[in-house]
């Protein structure tokens, strides 16, 4: 199972490596190519929040670990660690934007990478940290203005975080975090090396590819949507059915689907909502980062609980 896993991760980055490197060549030959922010939020509403929405099926495997019978204690506790984020980034948002940036680049480079790496130890722990941090510094060191652009919509606007950011783009630190990045990936890659491990390098071209050509929100969606959640989706339906993917791919929308609907429509009220005070760009960037992070924190919480409840 675990070799069919890899083999097929392997495809699945070999073929988005070379969408990436199609739609690069695109971007760079017509100077008008763009995505708007618009289609961006309708493909993370869908494709990208949907490996998300088996979350309840996880919370009941872990309510039965906890012999807890209650099971509408799990929707209240998700929706109240989603509204107690959302509280805390508008209350301190630079602080809830540096410690969203540092668990995801954590979340990011584990859920890519752990279908590799057997072993759980604190030094690949590390490296996962560091390999998914090339998802924030990439966008920050191609496109650095742009990125700040998209911080002081966030409601981020402590001087001395966008002097610090100046301090480490003018000395050239970002390059460093990207060279540590690369380090890490490099770390994973040659540690009891096989083939399928080559599924490191084809990702870690692609985010940069896509990071060099597009706008940081365009990579950022097109990572997040069609790399990261369509990995995570591909595990879900393994589990789902073990000997036909294909009718995992059916229970799968099956089960995500309802609550992919209702955070769509939460969003959707949302963007309404804050669009009578920003403009259309502000608010679906608002609701697409801000709105990530409630949703990041509860689903990390829980595949936490998974993984140590379970062994």
């Amino acid at each position: 199972m675990n070799n069919r896993s890899k083999k097929i991760n392997f495809n699945h980055s070999f073929i988005f490596f070379l969408v990436c490197n199609i739609f690069s060549l695109i971007a760079f030959n017509f100077n008008t190519f763009s995505i708007s922010p618009f289609i961006c939020l309708l493909f993370i509403l869908s494709i990208g929040i949907s490996h998300g929405s088996l979350d309840n099926v996880k919370g009941r495997k872990l309510f039965q670990i906890f012999e807890i019978k209650k099971f509408y204690i799990f929707y209240l506790a998700y929706i109240l660690i989603a509204i107690i984020v959302i509280i805390l980034w508008i209350l301190i948002p630079y602080v809830s934007l540096i410690t969203f940036l540092m668990v995801a680049s954590y979340h990011f480079g584990k859920e890519d990478t752990q279908f590799l790496i057997v072993e759980n130890s604190y030094y690949n722990q590390f490296l996962f940290l560091l390999k998914g941090s090339l998802i924030v510094f990439a966008p920050m060191y191609f496109h650095f203005n742009e990125t700040i652009s998209i911080f002081k919509l966030l409601f981020i606007e402590n001087e001395n975080f966008y002097n610090f950011l100046d301090l480490i783009e003018s000395k050239k630190i970002l390059l460093y975090c990207i060279i540590l990045s690369t380090l890490a990936n490099i770390l994973l890659f040659t540690k009891n090396f096989e083939l399928n491990k080559f599924t490191i390098f084809l990702d870690y071209f692609s985010i940069i590819i896509i990071n060099y050509y597009f706008s940081p929100l365009v990579a950022f969606t097109i990572y997040f949507c069609f790399l990261h959640s369509v990995r995570h989706s591909i595990s879900l339906m393994s589990e789902l059915d073990r000997d036909d993917l294909s009718n995992g791919f059916k229970i799968f929308v099956k089960k995500a689907l309802p609550l992919t609907i209702i955070t769509a429509i939460f969003c959707a009220i949302g963007l309404y909502l804050l669009n009578n005070t920003y403009n259309l760009e502000s608010s679906i960037l608002k609701i697409i980062f801000i709105g990530l992070a409630s949703l990041t924190f509860p689903h990390i919480l829980l595949e936490y609980l998974i993984e140590k409840n379970e062994k």
